[in-house]
């Protein structure tokens, strides 16, 4: 458990420091397709995190990760089953996980600042309910066992 700590911890400090450089890019005076670029990218780089967190920890709990077409939202929704994130979350997340696909398959001149900019404005409030309700499930968990590992004493 104290190394999944750690891993989350350290994904924890990228992601707020890209929320940091997020958020001093959304408040700068003129938003050109350079910044809506970089705008896009920060978003990306803190859903990615995220996904990141939920991967850590179902592999942590044996789960096996979804490999599939939809991986992406397998992830969302398996982490939902098994109570890590909840329904609302899961919701708000979606948006994130839609622009993710784009990102990864648009060009960065398709950017439409209408539909990026509410999801990057809106993202330090996602971010924080998402780390609340992983706080809040590692603390509920006991003891979560790695692959491999053996929770009984001999």
């Amino acid at each position: 458990m104290d190394e999944l700590k750690e891993q989350i911890s350290i994904e924890k400090e990228y992601i707020e420091n890209t929320i940091s450089v997020l958020e001093e890019a959304l408040n700068s005076d003129e938003i050109t397709i350079i910044k809506l670029s970089a705008i896009a990218v920060f978003v990306q780089n803190t859903y990615g995190g995220m996904e990141n967190i939920l991967k850590r920890i179902l592999l942590a709990m044996d789960e096996e990760i979804p490999d599939t077409a939809s991986s992406h939202r397998d992830l969302i929704d398996l982490a939902r089953k098994k109570r890590i994130i909840s329904a609302d979350l899961v919701k708000r997340l979606d948006g994130y996980r839609a622009f993710r696909h784009f990102f990864v398959h648009g060009y960065g001149i398709m950017l439409d600042p209408d539909k990026l900019l509410p999801l990057a404005e809106e993202l330090p409030s996602v971010w924080e309910q998402f780390d609340i309700e992983i706080s809040n499930f590692l603390s509920k968990k006991k003891k979560i066992i790695r692959k491999g590992t053996s929770s009984k004493k001999k």
